[in-house]
C-alpha cells in the first residue's frame, strides 16, 4: 500500500484513492435532487437567504456580496457552478459560509448558496467509496468520494477546489 502525504483538514492522512481515510462529520445540503456534503470542519455558519448585493464583470455563478455582521462576504451559486439550472430562492435556500483556502494559502470566507441544508451526517470510512471515473472530458477533481448510507449517495465535496485557482485570486483581490 503506498502512502500519499497529503493531509486533509490537518489530521487526516490520505492512503490509496482520494476518499481512503476519509471520516467524520459532514454537513450534508440538497441540489437538485442530489444530497451533498462538506466536511463540518470548513463550515462557519449557516443563514438563511438574505439580500444579496451585485457585483459587475463576475463570473454569472458569483451572485454577488452580503454584509455578515461588518464584514464583505463573496457569494457563489453553486448549482450555477455546477451548470445546473438557476431556480428562483425558497424559503429553505440557504447560505452556507465556509473557509477555502486561496490561493497564497490564506483562507478566503465564502457563502455558497444551496437549494436547502439537510443535516449533520457522521460517515464512517467504510461508507465512502473512490469517485467512478467520468472519462476525461470531466473534471471531477473536486469531488472527494461518495458516501453510500442507506439505499442513498452523497456526494462528498472538497470546498477548497469547487472554485479554480484563478477564480480565487479574482475574489482574494476584489474583496
Amino acid at each position: 500500500m503506498s502512502v500519499n502525504s497529503s493531509v486533509l483538514n490537518g489530521t487526516q492522512t490520505m492512503i490509496k484513492g482520494r476518499s481512503a481515510g476519509l471520516e467524520g462529520k459532514f454537513l450534508t445540503f440538497s441540489m437538485a435532487n442530489e444530497e451533498y456534503g462538506i466536511s463540518i470542519l470548513k463550515v462557519r455558519e449557516i443563514i438563511g437567504m438574505m439580500p444579496i448585493r451585485t457585483v459587475p464583470q463576475t463570473p454569472g455563478f458569483v451572485k454577488g456580496v452580503i454584509n455578515l455582521r461588518g464584514k464583505v462576504i463573496p457569494v457563489v451559486d453553486l448549482r450555477l457552478k455546477f451548470g445546473m439550472m438557476e431556480l428562483d430562492y425558497t424559503e429553505r435556500t440557504s447560505i452556507i459560509v465556509v473557509d477555502v483556502k486561496g490561493t497564497s494559502d490564506k483562507y478566503l470566507r465564502i457563502g455558497i448558496v444551496v437549494d436547502y441544508v439537510s443535516e449533520v451526517a457522521n460517515i464512517k470510512a467504510e461508507e465512502i467509496v473512490d469517485t467512478p471515473t467520468f472519462g476525461s472530458q470531466l473534471n471531477t477533481n473536486y469531488i472527494l468520494g461518495m458516501a453510500k448510507i442507506g439505499k442513498g449517495v452523497k456526494i462528498l465535496l472538497d470546498i477548497d477546489r469547487i472554485l479554480a485557482v484563478d477564480e480565487l485570486a479574482g475574489m482574494e483581490l476584489a474583496f
